[in-house]
Parts: structure tokens; C-alpha cells; sequence
């Protein structure tokens, strides 16, 4: 059985979070996906969703077997009790393949590190999605037409 790790924040789910969780399932036998804590995530905007909500959206997805929250203090600690053959890595992630690879290999960890590719649809970002929401919906967005709210 070959067991695939993809990790994220999955904040505001959409088209490239299931594209991105599609494509690591088919790499492998099953899928295990863990969400990022809130208080992990440093190198954006904190989440909108808090993580327990998002974690409950990710374990509802089709592709995913199993989904839990990230260890607060190490980020090795889910993968080590894993033990995935594949750990894969969204097109926007901040990891460099080959640094986190040798990580893995220090905590004695043999799993192949996998780059999944971008979805093509211009709406496949959380910031994306926000930034759109603003400029047609927020305050200097075009209004509504009366009566509609």
C-alpha cells in the first residue's frame, strides 16, 4: 500500500484545493491530509476559517482517507507517525523539495517529495477568491442594485 501525505492550510476551499488533493490521491493507495493550526500559519494572513472548521471541510472532500490537524510544535511529528511513501507539495507552498527532504531524512523519514502542479483556473487561491470578493462586493466594489441585499 503506497500512502500519500498532502498538507495545507485549506482556508476558503476551493476548485485548486480539490485539484491539489485529487492529484495527490492518485499517487498512492490512500490519502492523508493535514491542515495547518492557526497559529502555524506564518507566512501569510492567518486563516479566515478557524481549523477545526477547515479540518472538518477537508475530511468531507472524496479523495481524502484521513485528515487531522498539524502538531503545534512539529511539523514532523503527524508524517513520522504516518509514515508516508509520498508527501506532496501544492504548486505555491513555501517548501524547497530538496531541503525538506534531507529534513526528513534526519528524522529518519524515507518518503519521496512530490510537486503538484497548478490548476489552471483563475480562481484557484484563497487570495484570489478574497481579493475578487473585495473589488465586487466591499466597500469600493460596485453596489447592488436596489431592493437586493
Amino acid at each position: 500500500m503506497i500512502r500519500v501525505v498532502a498538507t495545507g492550510t485549506f482556508d476558503i476551499l476551493h476548485p485548486g484545493h480539490l485539484y491539489y488533493l485529487e492529484e495527490s490521491r492518485r499517487l498512492g493507495d490512500e490519502l492523508s491530509v493535514i491542515v495547518a493550526r492557526d497559529t502555524n500559519v506564518k507566512h501569510k494572513p492567518r486563516p479566515i476559517l478557524p481549523e477545526v472548521q477547515r479540518l472538518r471541510m477537508v475530511q468531507a472532500l472524496k479523495p481524502v482517507d484521513h485528515a487531522l490537524l498539524g502538531d503545534l510544535h512539529d511539523m514532523f511529528r503527524p508524517i513520522a507517525e504516518i509514515r508516508p511513501d509520498i508527501i506532496t507539495l501544492g504548486f505555491n507552498q513555501h517548501f524547497d523539495e530538496e531541503h525538506l527532504r534531507q529534513r526528513l531524512r534526519d528524522r529518519g523519514l524515507d518518503a519521496d517529495v512530490v510537486r503538484i502542479p497548478g490548476y489552471p483556473g483563475s480562481l484557484a487561491s484563497s487570495s484570489k477568491i478574497i481579493e475578487r470578493i473585495l473589488n465586487t462586493r466591499g466597500p469600493s466594489g460596485p453596489t447592488s442594485p436596489a431592493g437586493e441585499e
